[in-house]
Parts: C-alpha cells; sequence; structure tokens
C-alpha cells in the first residue's frame, strides 16, 4: 500500500467520521467539475490529491479555533460545517453565498464557522492570521489559529513578515504549508534554494514539523500534537505537509507543464482511495457501510445543489452596492463633559485624543515601530507604554504589511486598533492589505474593519522625496475606506476620537509641519467631531477657497495680508466622505472657486473635487474653477527646491488672476 496507517488508539467510529470527512469534499470536487463543463460555475481551484490536509487539519483542531485557508481547502469548510446549499450558492454567484455574488469560490469568510476568507494575494492573509492569533493571545484563551499557505506563496514578502512577526511575538498559530511542488506552473526548484520548510522555520526560530500530507491519520495526530503544545504555551509553529496536486492550478490551466510521471507516482498516493483501502482492511468498512456513506453524501450535494438552483440569479442595486461599502454606525456628537479647555499644539491634541480613547475602550490596541519606550518618532504615544502596557501599545517590527494586515485579524477578534504608519511614505509597505483587504471585506463578506492608520505626512520640513508625500489621493480613490485631515488641534483630536469609534478603516492624515507649529484651544475632556462634516473657516461674497491640512493655513495667511478679498474658506476635514452640502452652498454664493491642495496637481483630490463642481453648479459660475496644487514631481529635499515645489506662491497669483477673471 503507498501509505502506512498507524490508527493507534482510534476507535472504528472515529475513523469513520475521518473517511467520511474526506470523502464530502471529494465528492463535491467531482460533482463541481462536471458543473464546470456545464457552464454552471465559472471556475473552480481543485483540491483533489490534498483532502486530507484539510481534514486531518480541521478535526484535531477545536471548532472555535479561527481558520484561515485557500483555494484547495474545501475539507476545512465542510468539516466545519458550512451549509452546502449556501456553498453552492457562493460557487454560482447567487445572493445566498456569503458575498451576494461580488466574489467567487472560497473568497470568503463566515466567523459562525470560524473562518477567515482569502483574497487572491495569497501570502496576505497571513499578517491577517497574526492579528486573530494576536486577539487569542491577548485574551488569554487558548485557542490556536491555523493559516494556510502554498510552497509558491512563501516566496511572497508577506510570508516572511508574518512568520517573523509570529515568531517575535509568540502567537498561538500554525503556519500550514502545502507542499505540492508547483506555484501555477513554476516548480518549486524556481521559487526557493532550500529543501525543506523545516530548515527555513529555523531561521525565524520556531519549531517546524514535516509530515505526509496524503495521509489523513497522521495529519490529524500531527495537528493534535502541535495544538496541545501550543494551547500550553503560545507558540508559532511552521507544519509542512507534502502532497501533490492532482489537476491544474485551475481547471483552465490544464497540466501539460508538469512531468506525467509525476502523476502516476502521485495517484498511488490518493489520500481518498489509499484510507478507503485500509479501512476495508481492517474491517472498519465493509461494502454496505460504504455504499450507505456515499449515498448519504450524494443526498446531502444533491440537496444543496437543488435549493442553489432554484435561488434567483443575483439582482443589481447601486444603492444596496454602496450600502455595504461600510458597516452601519449610528454616529452622534459626544460633546466635552465641561467647558476647560487647554491651549495644545496639533501634535499633543492628535496625542491627548488617543489617549482618552485606550481609557475608553479598553480593547483597543495601538501598533507600530518604535511606539512604546520610545514615543513614536513624534512622540505622539511618549508615556503610554506606562500607563497602557506593552499588550496594548505594541511595539512591532520593522514590516508594515503584516501589521495592516494585523489590524483586520484584531477586528475579526473583536478588537480595535491604531496603527501609526511612521510616514505617510512607508505605507506603500503595506498597500496590498489596505487596498484589497482593510476596504474590501465588509463589502466582501460583511467582516468590518475596525481600524485607524494614522498618517503622518505632507512637506515644508525639508526631508526630501521619502519622507514628504501627500499620498491621500490614493486613499480618496479607494471603494471602502474613509479618509479623515484635520488642520487644527480641536478637529484632530475630535475627529481622531470620531475615527477611533467608527467601526470602519479610516486613513487619519496629520500633516507634519503642523505638528508643533499650530496651536489652538481644545476641550480636556473627550469629545467627537462627525466625519463628512467640512468647516467654514471664514466666510465671504467673492470667492470660494476649498482645501485641507496645510492650504487651511496658507489661504488664511494670504487673507490676512488681503483685506480686499472676501472669501469662503472650507476647510473639508474630511476628503471621503467629503462635504457635497457644504462645497454647493458655498459656489452657488460666490460663483468663483479655487481648489487648493499640497498634493501634486495631476491626479490630486482637486481634480475630482472640480468635476463634481461643473456637474452641480455649473450655471452658478462665473468663471473656471481653478486648481492650485504642487509641481507634478518627487518632493525635492533642499529649501529653495521645496518652496518652489509647494503651492503657496502660486496660489496667490492663481487667486489674484480668478478674482479678476
Amino acid at each position: 500500500m503507498a501509505i502506512k496507517y498507524n490508527r493507534a488508539k482510534l476507535t472504528d467510529d472515529f475513523l469513520i467520521q475521518l473517511f467520511t470527512s474526506i470523502l464530502k469534499p471529494r465528492m463535491i470536487e467531482e460533482k463541481m467539475l462536471l458543473l464546470l463543463r456545464q457552464g454552471k460555475i465559472s471556475k473552480w481551484f481543485s483540491g483533489i490529491g490534498q483532502e486530507a490536509i484539510s481534514v486531518g487539519a480541521v478535526m484535531a483542531m477545536n471548532s472555535d479555533d479561527y481558520l484561515l485557508p485557500m483555494h484547495r481547502n474545501l475539507g476545512m469548510f465542510t468539516v466545519r460545517e458550512v451549509p452546502l446549499d449556501r456553498l453552492f450558492a457562493q460557487f454560482q454567484g447567487k445572493a445566498g453565498g456569503f458575498t451576494k455574488g461580488r466574489d467567487r469560490s472560497f473568497h470568503f469568510g463566515s466567523i459562525e464557522h470560524h473562518i477567515v476568507g482569502m483574497i487572491s494575494h495569497l501570502g496576505s492573509q497571513m499578517g491577517v492570521a497574526d492579528g486573530v492569533a494576536l486577539g487569542d493571545l491577548l485574551t488569554k484563551n487558548k485557542k490556536v489559529t491555523l493559516v494556510v499557505t502554498g510552497d509558491g506563496g512563501s516566496s511572497q514578502g508577506e510570508f516572511h513578515e508574518a512568520i517573523n512577526v509570529a515568531a517575535v511575538w509568540n502567537l498561538p498559530m500554525i503556519f500550514l504549508i502545502e507542499n505540492n511542488g508547483y506555484g501555477l506552473s513554476t516548480p518549486s526548484k524556481e521559487q526557493f534554494k532550500f529543501k525543506s520548510f523545516v530548515d527555513k522555520a529555523k531561521g525565524y526560530g520556531i519549531s517546524a514539523v514535516q509530515v505526509d500530507g496524503n495521509n489523513v491519520i497522521d495529519v490529524y495526530n500531527t495537528v493534535r500534537e502541535i495544538t496541545e503544545k501550543i494551547r500550553k504555551k503560545p507558540q508559532p509553529i511552521l507544519l509542512e505537509c507534502m502532497t501533490f496536486r492532482m489537476r491544474g492550478h485551475e481547471e483552465a490551466s490544464g497540466t501539460k507543464y508538469i512531468p506525467q510521471e509525476l502523476f502516476t507516482e502521485w495517484a498511488k498516493k490518493d489520500p481518498v482511495e489509499n484510507f478507503e483501502k485500509y479501512l476495508i482492511k481492517e474491517k472498519v468498512l465493509n461494502k454496505k457501510s460504504l455504499e450507505g456513506i456515499r449515498k448519504k453524501i450524494a443526498k446531502e450535494i444533491e440537496d444543496g445543489l437543488k435549493i442553489a438552483f432554484a435561488e434567483k440569479a443575483v439582482f443589481a442595486n447601486s444603492q444596496t452596492e454602496y450600502d455595504d461599502l461600510f458597516q452601519k454606525h449610528e454616529f452622534s456628537v459626544t460633546e466635552p463633559a465641561s467647558d476647560k479647555v487647554s491651549e495644545l499644539r496639533l501634535v499633543d491634541a492628535v496625542k491627548e485624543g488617543l489617549y482618552q480613547s485606550l481609557e475608553k475602550y479598553d480593547n483597543l490596541i495601538v501598533l507600530g515601530q518604535d511606539i512604546a519606550e520610545y514615543g513614536g518618532v513624534f512622540k505622539v504615544t511618549e508615556g503610554f507604554l506606562e500607563k497602557f502596557g506593552a499588550d496594548r501599545i505594541r511595539n512591532t517590527p520593522l514590516c508594515e504589511s503584516a501589521i495592516v494586515g494585523a489590524t483586520l485579524g484584531l477586528s475579526i477578534n473583536g478588537y480595535k486598533s491604531v496603527m501609526e504608519m511612521q510616514f505617510a511614505d512607508f505605507v506603500t509597505c503595506g498597500f496590498n492589505q489596505i487596498i484589497n483587504n482593510l476596504a474590501k471585506v465588509h463589502w466582501r463578506w460583511k467582516q468590518n474593519a475596525d481600524v485607524v492608520i494614522r498618517m503622518p505626512t505632507g512637506a515644508g520640513v525639508n526631508a526630501g522625496p521619502f519622507h514628504s508625500q501627500s499620498n491621500e489621493a490614493w486613499f480618496f480613490h479607494t471603494p471602502g475606506l474613509k479618509v479623515v485631515y484635520p488642520a487644527f488641534p480641536y478637529d484632530a483630536k475630535g475627529l481622531l476620537a470620531a475615527s477611533i469609534e467608527d467601526p470602519n478603516p479610516v486613513m487619519f492624515f496629520e500633516h507634519k509641519a503642523l505638528y508643533r507649529s499650530i496651536r489652538g484651544d481644545v476641550p480636556n475632556d473627550y469629545y467627537t467631531l462627525p466625519i463628512g462634516k467640512a468647516s467654514l473657516v471664514r466666510e465671504g461674497s467673492d470667492v470660494s477657497i476649498i482645501t485641507y491640512g496645510s492650504g487651511v493655513h496658507w489661504a488664511l495667511e494670504e487673507l490676512v495680508q488681503s483685506p480686499d478679498i472676501s472669501a469662503d474658506l472650507i476647510d473639508l476635514r474630511t476628503l471621503m466622505p467629503f462635504d457635497r452640502e457644504a462645497i454647493v452652498a458655498s459656489v452657488k454664493k460666490t460663483g468663483r472657486v479655487i481648489i487648493l491642495h499640497e498634493d501634486t496637481l495631476i491626479g490630486g483630490i482637486g481634480g475630482e473635487l472640480a468635476s463634481f463642481i461643473y456637474e452641480e453648479c455649473f450655471e452658478f459660475l462665473d468663471a473656471p474653477v481653478m486648481r492650485s496644487a504642487s509641481l507634478d514631481t518627487p518632493v525635492p529635499f533642499t529649501d529653495t527646491l521645496e518652496s518652489n515645489f509647494l503651492p503657496q506662491g502660486r496660489f496667490k497669483e492663481q487667486l489674484r488672476g480668478l478674482l479678476n477673471y
């Protein structure tokens, strides 16, 4: 026999349960492949030949341990008893599925079943798993998180980041690697140089185990042993499951790129056929009992398909699409409890808003590089460690992607989180997690991301091209994110508190040059301000100046120096959603508009606001809408070059030109 089994003390009843569990995904797959050929589902990633990994692993875990599966882990869903009619509706893009037809196959999660859905970017879910496991570690509930990736996915940087974070933090989790020899068509020898992932684990300082991934008993026993070890002493363990993919990466890709002798060799190790033969030999199963199991599974499949096929096609409703972007949040303004105020710098207001939010929410975790003992590069979290402890004020390794992913994992496990992006420029290293996970997760499968990412941003401090960018437009363009950008201490504190209160992802921009140059009266008590409402800083009749951040102060300076100009000065405060009503009301009154921002001109937010104004207010305009912005170059370092880059000087001329049009 190709696979040698050792049942040890496993009972007949359990072995039958194990066999039924491994047979069910095989029979479902055989049906799905038929439906694929009939055009009743659009795509399929086959796990045939790899079922023992999913089934053995999940049956060895507790039902409330979180799983983060991949394309080929159908058995994880079936062992967790996800209703087949909902699975089939998901595969057909029906509303009864988990994503309402918005995503396909296994790109979904179900908190009820403690399953977190994957995205196509493979390694990104490993960072999310870190956050789930961190939540368990903080709660001390002795749970274990299992995350799956493939040998191909191990080439991604997020693989390294996630394992490194888990190792440093001693997170209770299993990194399960399905080593089937190929990443789509690229063989392992072209993916990595080492012979075994067990060797790779040594570099992270963690334990690792290799197991025959086609032997369901060995997988079960190994995972059971590992989870018991982790529950006693939280730690990450890498589990390498050796297996083979008996069909293509997905059905359309075929298998011509794989030597056919490998299929002959691995067919002898079929996990379902071998286990069936073993149980017959052991007299645990016979022809009659086998037939009964198959009939029962077949009926369950047909019953599920009947329900899924009967469901009508998804009805498109644009308002529903918009409504599902964010978790509903009944916001009400919190007023300060007293009239006491203090004059604060903007950086101090941010600090106070974060500090009081930590006092208000005991499930709020703050993460970032150098934020604990050091207090962050801008000292926003200075002194927080002594008050709130290292569990809540958490220094992170230098790996933005894994940490952004971890914030989503924390949210899944019931925590709020604030991540300090040391400089807004560094967000590119975590871009995938923000754009494809945080922004889309609620719209995809109703899981919110209760996350605020603080973004120290902007130029004017002679920091050069890697520490001065204004990149808010990247996120303004991304559905599913809220973008907040205060210009005054009062707004910074109230809007940060509101952003943390909001259960949806918020990109919170803080201008570095304003941190210690701008002061204002700020209530001593906790309070919130509404996200999505602009502030009318000055009121006038000749022109509407629409701006945010540093632009507000540039405009104020010009208006103080030019008392002859009567202007509405609108500080947007929130860029997404922006205050449409405030803009329209002002433009209708003045008839002239200039949009000022520090970001570069092309692709900046000003272009979108100008289009909105033309569409909504064209008949009220007395002049073209003007945009004043920085040069379309990177941000230079030297003071004279930086001053030329920024729009402050050009804005004065453009404003006068607009008034004289």
